[in-house]
């Protein structure tokens, strides 16, 4: 299963892959080289699926949970200033994905959608310390009744040079559920209430929708 961001690209990429291969056949006589461009084309195609891939996530909806929004490792859990919509101190948890993870963002809480901007800006390396503030990115909040107010941004990374974000202010988001994709390598921050108790180490692998994150 793909996901609808991949399409277009998937499709053209076919083209391309299906016109070099008929390319090779015809004009490369030497069998060793054909072979050769013939793979590397094979396995640039095998890329390409591979990125835009959205597989089904068995999501258990659980108001005091946050779950992870992305694939991907846990590189950052500090306590920060949060200087963008709540203009105080949270805890931060960041998950790094490498262009080889699934790229889909999902809510990882459900509840109301209270706040929801997108920043253009610089393409720096997803881990670099400034990258949350001064890269293109979008910043959403969730809110409910019983979790209380969930920060996350989507942050583009050297790679990503395109952030998708379905989050609306004043619609309904469901925990776990598609809120966008970052196409290819990038980060998510989450900034959380400071009595969270986190249930994730520094460097542990993590899964969109099912990992959880922290508990409220």
């Amino acid at each position: 299963m793909f996901h609808k961001e991949g399409y277009k690209i998937i499709i053209i990429t076919f083209v391309i892959i299906a016109a070099g291969l008929l390319a090779v056949e015809s004009f490369v006589e030497l069998n060793w080289l054909r072979i050769l461009l013939m793979l590397t084309l094979l396995v640039f195609l095998v890329l390409i699926l591979q990125f835009f891939r959205n597989p089904k996530r068995n999501t258990v909806l659980n108001d005091n949970h946050v779950l992870s929004p992305v694939d991907g490792k846990v590189v950052v859990i500090e306590e920060v200033f949060e200087n963008e919509y709540f203009k105080d101190k949270r805890l931060q948890v960041s998950v790094f994905m490498s262009p080889l993870n699934v790229h889909v963002t999902r809510y990882p809480i459900g509840g109301k959608v209270a706040f929801s901007k997108y920043h253009p800006g610089k393409y720096l390396v997803a881990w670099h310390p400034k990258s949350s503030t001064e890269n293109e990115r979008t910043t959403v909040v969730v809110e409910n009744s019983t979790s209380g107010k969930v920060l996350f941004r989507q942050i583009a990374g050297a790679l990503a040079k395109r952030i998708v974000n379905y989050a609306k202010e004043g619609e309904n988001a469901i925990q776990g559920s598609d809120q966008g994709f970052i196409k290819f390598g990038s980060r998510v921050d989450l900034f959380l209430p400071l009595d969270t108790k986190i249930q994730v180490e520094l460097n542990q692998k993590v899964k969109g929708g099912e990992s959880i994150i922290a508990q409220l």
